[in-house]
C-alpha cells in the first residue's frame, strides 16, 4: 500500500476516533492526559486503560497486517533523552500533540493553536539539528 494513502487512512481514522470519543463521553483525546489519568485518577480507570489497550492493540495489528518494517535506534540513550524531553514538553505545554494538534484544533482554541505551532517549530529544529550533527541519516 502507498505511504500517502497509509497515512490517509490512519488521519481518517484518528479523526474519527477523537470524534466517537467526544461525542459518546464528552471527552477529549489528549493522550498525555488519558495515561496520567489511568493512573491518577480513581473513576473512569475503566475506559482510559481500554482506550491505551487499543492504542497498543491497533499499533501491533497496523506492523503485523501490513508487515510493517522494524528500526532500530542506532542511539538509545538519543531515544530515551528525547522521550524525556517530550514528557517535559508535554508538561510545560499543558497538553500534547493528539489534545492540541487533533482536538484543540478542531475547536479553535487559539491556545492549541500556539501550542502546535511551538511543537511543529520545536520538531522542524530539532530534525535539523540532528541532520546537522550526522545522528540522523
Amino acid at each position: 500500500m502507498h505511504p500517502y494513502l497509509q497515512s490517509l487512512i490512519g488521519g481518517v481514522l484518528i479523526g474519527v476516533a477523537t470524534w466517537l470519543l467526544l461525542a459518546a463521553m464528552g471527552r477529549v483525546a489528549g493522550i498525555s492526559g488519558i495515561v496520567t489519568s489511568a493512573f491518577t485518577e480513581r473513576e473512569g480507570r475503566d475506559w482510559r486503560w481500554a482506550f491505551i489497550a487499543g492504542l497498543i492493540a491497533g499499533g501491533a495489528l497496523f506492523a503485523w497486517f501490513f508487515n510493517a518494517v522494524s528500526i532500530a535506534p542506532r542511539a538509545p540513550g538519543l531515544l530515551i533523552a528525547a522521550g524525556l524531553l517530550v514528557g517535559v514538553g508535554t508538561v510545560l505545554g499543558s497538553g500534547c500533540t493528539s489534545g492540541h494538534g487533533v482536538c484543540g484544533l478542531s475547536r479553535a482554541s487559539v491556545r492549541s493553536l500556539a501550542a502546535t505551532l511551538t511543537f511543529m517549530g520545536a520538531g522542524v529544529a530539532t530534525v535539523a539539528a540532528l541532520r546537522a550533527f550526522g545522528a540522523l541519516v
